[in-house]
């Protein structure tokens, strides 16, 4: 999400496809109104107001608070993303926040919520307060209720406006909204830093030249990363600490109060208003946040209304297009037409106009089989948790190592900061490059591309002799060492294919990422201090894979990959332990020997939510 680098993206993602289809346009069926609405404090934020020429009677409002801009929002969210609620009825509202585009104030970054014993602060929760109560004192035709929508840096302000919810404010729908920047979210998961991203975003969003890319003088990134060496030569070389966001990123390497006090995580204490919680399986920005906010939810959800969606789409899928297709895999149905107009529009119907609502607590797409699952909890309470571990000769298998085997049985890699791993297939164009970019669908591109690397680990399962559904969170537990004083691992857990595909050949031993995600070992003992680790010590890592709904078929393996490095989008860990990464030398970065251990005294392995077939 980080707010305003998507000022490029966020509008491309869930607007521009629908730019060829127009032949009308849908505003023409609403009076449009524009003003400038004041906050408690006397800011006025720019407002655009539609209220349809029709006459439905009274209508609900439908907020949504942006800081990409409203000029040119409305026209296609109407004809695409919201056109199912267009079709309902209702009065749509459009802001920009403070201190954006036509609005006053100051922007802050993820403005961090107020104090609750200073009357006088304001934040995104008061703005999308004294919004709704202008609006129902200043607009006719309504029925006294709202309703909240958004997704990234949309989806975090309307999670924001659960925390001190105006009372006509019945429904909100917070959709790829991050929940945490350091743990896992846009700029850091599990504290490694996401470099390509953090740079290139910081660049877009901070640069003298607004929403500036950067100039890269080589088509393929991966080269000028690697060449720029240490990242203190970031500042050194190019920014001259010019960017406030990098400056910030510098200044605070580890979980500190900048970190904590930006996660929405404390603040929800209540679940205030009905939530629709909406992810994509493939979210290269922010899946991390949406489960996360369920999550905390769910735990004061007394009256079950905190509901959670989550399909076969990446960062904003679910507002664009049939849904049909992600990258090479096919999923045989339209899931975001499905989800814009039977679940969206429907939700919001109940919860702002009264009418019936059929939706379970959850509501998952399984991919593999291609259908939709309704469950009443997430993770589901019938899946049981299955160990698939590491084996000799590259081997993966649900039985447990036996006691026999060597007890300090390893497989054991070079890793050398020199030579990194690519995180997707090369070149890697820059993550906005205006003429298309890898960058939408690069979870779902086929892993063949690492597998021979020396520096990559794989264990493989016989052919399925039955299906296997995870349904529910995949946790990797990895007894390691390295002969280094700090290291990353990167976990993936992969579909692979039969090699004769009976529906389309091109995909015939296609490796597909089910889940990963990367954990930086000097965080292993907590993210707020962290520690070297001691050369040639076995030590258990647990990565949280996060979750998943998917049916791996009968025919097909699964496997397992182990790296530690994963570049541009993660950083190069140096290998040797320095207390703040962001200022470490060229000469810090070193070879190091790591060893994943697969034996019954340390039994590497991921542990999977399995369902019934």
């Amino acid at each position: 999400m980080p707010p305003c680098h998507r000022f490029v993206f966020s509008l491309w993602c869930v607007v521009a496809p629908l730019a060829a289809q127009e032949t009308s346009d849908p505003t023409e069926a609403f009076t449009k109104v524009d003003t400038m609405i004041p906050m408690r404090d006397g800011v006025r934020l720019h407002t655009s107001i539609f209220v349809p020429k029709a006459d439905h009677g009274p209508l609900p409002f439908m907020l949504q608070r942006t800081p990409y801009g409203i000029d040119e929002t409305p026209r296609r969210a109407l004809a695409g993303y919201m056109k199912a609620l267009a079709d309902e009825g209702y009065i749509f509202v459009f802001q920009d926040i403070r201190g954006r585009f036509k609005s006053e104030g100051r922007f802050v970054m993820q403005r961090p919520p107020r104090s609750p014993s200073d009357p006088r602060a304001i934040d995104e929760s008061t703005d999308a307060y004294d919004t709704i109560d202008w609006l129902l004192k200043n607009v006719a035709r309504h029925n006294g209720r709202a309703g909240m929508l958004g997704i990234s840096y949309d989806g975090w302000l309307t999670a924001m406006a659960l925390l001190d919810p105006h009372p006509a404010l019945r429904a909100v729908s917070p959709q790829a909204s991050p929940a945490d920047m350091f743990l896992g979210d846009d700029f850091h998961h599990n504290g490694a830093f996401r470099l390509s991203y953090g740079f290139e975003y910081a660049v877009l969003t901070e640069a003298s030249d607004t929403n500036a890319q950067f100039n890269f003088d080589r088509y393929d990134t991966f080269d000028w990363y690697l060449a720029l060496g240490a990242l203190s030569n970031a500042n050194a070389r190019y920014l001259h600490g010019s960017l406030p966001s990098w400056n910030d990123f510098v200044a605070h390497p580890n979980y500190d109060a900048f970190w904590q006090r930006q996660a929405i995580g404390p603040y929800l204490s209540r679940v205030a208003v009905p939530t629709l919680n909406v992810g994509g399986w493939w979210d290269q920005e922010d899946f991390y946040g949406p489960l996360k906010i369920y999550e905390l939810l769910e735990r004061h959800d007394s009256l079950n209304r905190n509901f959670l969606v989550v399909g076969p789409w990446n960062h904003g899928g679910w507002a664009r297009g049939p849904g049909n297709q992600l990258g090479n895999i096919r999923f045989g149905v339209n899931t975001g037409e499905y989800f814009r107009d039977s679940v969206q529009a429907a939700f919001f119907a109940h919860y702002l106009k009264d009418k019936p609502l059929d939706l379970p607590e959850a509501l998952t797409f399984e991919a593999g089989a291609n259908r939709w699952v309704r469950s009443d909890a997430w993770p589901p309470r019938a899946s049981r948790a299955r160990d698939l571990y590491f084996g000799p000769a590259g081997r993966l298998s649900f039985e447990r190592p036996p006691l026999e085997r060597a007890p300090s049985a390893f497989d054991s890699y070079v890793s050398d900061p020199a030579h990194p791993v690519p995180y997707r297939n090369r070149p890697i164009e820059p993550t906005y490059y205006p003429k298309g970019s890898g960058w939408y669908t690069w979870l779902l591109q086929d892993q063949r591309f690492v597998q021979s690397r020396p520096d990559v680990l794989s264990w493989e399962t016989e052919p399925l002799g039955e299906d296997v559904v995870v349904r529910g969170d995949i946790v990797a537990h990895l007894f390691a060492a390295t002969t280094g004083s700090d290291a990353d691992w990167i976990v993936k857990l992969i579909d692979v294919y039969p090699d004769d595909h009976p529906t389309d050949p091109k995909l015939g031993g296609y490796q597909l990422m089910v889940a990963n995600d990367v954990f930086r070992g000097r965080f292993r003992n907590g993210f707020e201090r962290p520690e070297p680790i001691v050369p040639n010590a076995v030590v258990e890592y647990v990565v949280d894979l996060h979750t998943q709904d998917y049916r791996f078929l009968r025919g097909h393996r699964m496997m397992v990959q182990v790296q530690s490095t994963w570049f541009p989008i993660i950083d190069r860990n140096p290998q040797t332990y320095v207390p703040n990464i962001f200022l470490a030398k060229d000469s810090d970065y070193r070879k190091a020997t790591h060893r994943i251990y697969r034996s019954a005294r340390y039994p590497s392995r991921v542990t999977l939510a399995v369902a019934a077939p």
